[in-house]
């Protein structure tokens, strides 16, 4: 997480100081576009592809129109993209947001004795919640800078300051993200507390003060007695949050009819965060199963209806001590949670509970529970979205694997980034299950200018394919020689693109504000995105993250297509953490398998490199490897690297599958 240090994001005037996001040139574009797709497509599909591009780009033509219209947008707007990047990536995805927009932090596993350490480690996070906001309030967060690839650049920060301010509002055609930036709107002060499918208000500042440790762990005891109370028990409205955005839309315009549910709807949609105190879920629970948990709640029969997605910020407590945070997607990327994530850890761990004495009950106003009218249409809209809730739990097919043979050191010891490195053998897993390469997302961050969120890195290079063919075709017999130099041709080429990424140069978001200018200018829809390459090429069957940690957790989500995986890998010193998503109802799809693909994958090219290593002249005395690491995110604070480690001790995991 990020130490006060002299640069902070208010010191720094703010992202005005940060250059705009530039726009490629469109015969670029065009040029690396081609590239990028041709090795997905026949020989016959591509050669129409080609003609398409060359009639796009043509001189005079369409093309050169929207391009100029871009430019216009680029002059007039401080990020030219932003608005429709958000909408595309989010706002328009009509999906229920569990499993398939919101990813989760998985803490490590808590071993809590009773009820009250559940509520005590509850309360100390909440506190750790507040001091972070305060940070966040004072504008006093220090800036970030790129690490990796072009190290030292300041960040845009201000995804930080909606991780506890903004909401996502259900729209029947497109989703508005609600973001308090207003002076005149008050901040938020209080949390909802969510137990037994239950909502209460839980005010973090009273009278002006705000509540300590033990006024916290007091109130939320209080809300755990009035949560057991069976008589107040209302239905499980959360669950209605799981649903497609379309249809929570229609449901939350029913609940609007009465004054009480608006008033319950807008104390939880103006909330900071909530706190999830969820039931036990069973007995053994493995990573993957720890995993799945986070997602979606263990369905309408645990706690599914625990929950309210269009949040951020959902911290879940398990009694069982299965713990972690599940993000709305929307507001932030990864890296924002990661660092807030740990901030929080490293309170919790790094300073001891403060259970001091604190104001006496009758001092504190209880907590409020949430009340909701709820009418005959209200309960057969919440028994459909259990039902899809239901069959959405069953249909995820989640894998978390442990690689503890080798993790970033030994990657970095070859010279190469080892983002880079696990990202081909994610491409020689996926080879070598399925028989051909697929379009691959890969996030980079471009919050190197103002107001960036991300591009892609299309990690499926030719390069790529080159190298998986020579380790997957017995024809080819290439010799380990050769097999290194195409290893390190495909590092090469996934760290030139990630390069590109990162500093605005990439294709997607070009190609999205070309598309999007054209829509806006109610022109026909250009050829170059009707044609079957752009939608293949859109069709991200492989949608992989790197999340690296200095704490020890793990990042997962689901796949963005039905017969694609979500892989999410945390890269360590010694081991790397990897994480599988896909879908049952996809017969071509095993993230188990997948899994070990990866696996075998890893050990292969590690065996390549000792083997090349061995039949390498023996280094002078003294050299020291330079590697670099390329995090496709590459970017945290500054003086990151000089923080203690937090170690917190974990259980082994358990590899899950089918």
């Amino acid at each position: 997480m990020p130490v006060l240090n002299r640069e902070t994001s208010k010191d720094k005037g703010g992202d005005n100081a940060l250059p705009k996001l530039p726009l490629p040139e469109l015969p670029d574009t065009l040029a690396r576009y081609q590239r990028c797709v041709k090795h997905l497509l026949t020989e016959e599909q591509f050669h129409r592809t080609k003609a398409i591009v060359q009639q796009f780009g043509a001189p005079g033509g369409v093309g050169e129109h929207l391009q100029q219209k871009l430019k216009e947008r680029s002059e007039k707007t401080a990020n030219w993209v932003y608005e429709y990047w958000l909408n595309d990536m989010y706002l328009n995805n009509h999906l229920p947001l569990p499993v398939n927009s919101s990813p989760a932090m998985v803490f490590p596993p808590q071993h809590f004795g009773g009820p009250s350490d559940c509520l005590r480690f509850a309360a100390h996070l909440i506190s750790g919640v507040l001091d972070y906001k305060t940070l966040l309030d004072a504008r006093a967060l220090p800036v970030d800078y790129a690490r990796g690839q072009l190290a030292g650049t300041a960040m845009c920060m201000e995804q930080y300051y909606r991780l506890f301010t903004s909401y996502r509002l259900p729209g029947p055609h497109r989703d508005t993200l609600v973001a308090q930036e207003s002076c005149v709107m008050p901040e938020p002060e209080h949390i909802i507390v969510a137990c037994k499918n239950q909502f209460f208000v839980l005010d973090v500042v009273i009278n002006f003060r705000r509540l300590n440790e033990r006024d916290l762990l007091t109130q939320l005891e209080r809300i755990v007695r009035m949560a057991d109370s069976e008589e107040e028990r209302l239905p499980p409205i959360g669950l209605l949050t799981t649903d497609g955005r379309t249809e929570w839309a229609e449901s939350r315009a029913v609940l609007m009819r009465e004054s009480t549910n608006r008033d319950s709807l807008d104390m939880i949609e103006r909330c900071m965060c909530l706190v999830c105190l969820d039931d036990a879920s069973g007995p053994e629970i493995s990573d993957s199963t720890r995993a799945t948990l986070m997602l979606h709640g263990g369905g309408p029969g645990k706690n599914g209806g625990n929950r309210w997605y269009d949040k951020p910020m959902q911290f879940i407590i398990g009694a069982d001590g299965c713990c972690g945070v599940v993000c709305e997607h929307s507001p932030f990327e990864g890296i924002v949670l990661v660092q807030c994530t740990e901030h929080l850890l490293k309170y919790m761990y790094g300073s001891p509970s403060k259970l001091v004495r604190a104001a006496s009950v009758s001092e504190l106003p209880a907590p409020r529970r949430l009340r909701w009218k709820c009418t005959a249409e209200i309960h057969k809209l919440l028994s459909a979205s259990a039902d899809k809730l239901h069959r959405l739990v069953r249909n995820l097919d989640m894998n978390v694997y442990r690689l503890d043979v080798y993790g970033k050191e030994f990657i970095k010891k070859q010279k190469m980034s080892p983002d880079a490195y696990i990202q081909v053998a994610l491409q020689l897993a996926y080879y070598r299950c399925h028989g051909r390469p697929v379009s691959t997302y890969e996030s980079a961050s471009i919050r190197r200018f103002r107001e960036g969120r991300v591009d892609n890195i299309r990690s499926a290079t030719p390069e790529a394919l080159a190298f998986v063919k020579a380790m997957t075709d017995g024809k080819l017999s290439s010799s380990d020689k050769e097999k290194m130099e195409l290893l390190q041709g495909a590092i090469a080429a996934q760290t030139k693109y990630t390069i590109l990424a990162i500093t605005g140069m990439a294709i997607d978001n070009h190609l999205l504000g070309l598309r999007e200018m054209a829509r806006e200018l109610k022109m026909e829809m250009p050829e170059i995105f009707k044609d079957e390459a752009y939608v293949i090429s859109n069709q991200f069957i492989l949608s992989t993250s790197q999340v690296p940690t200095t704490v020890e957790m793990f990042c997962c989500y689901g796949p963005v297509v039905p017969n694609g995986y979500g892989a999410c890998y945390n890269p360590q010193s010694d081991h790397i953490v990897l994480c599988v998503s896909s879908f049952h109802d996809c017969p071509q799809t095993c993230s188990a398998d997948f899994s070990k693909a990866v696996e075998r994958a890893l050990m292969d090219m590690k065996e390549l490199c000792n083997t090349n290593q061995q039949k390498q002249p023996e280094p002078r005395q003294g050299a020291e490897s330079k590697g670099k690491s390329t995090a496709s995110e590459g970017e945290l604070s500054k003086n990151q690297a000089s923080l203690p480690k937090v170690v917190v001790k974990t259980a082994d995991p358990v590899p899950g599958g089918r």
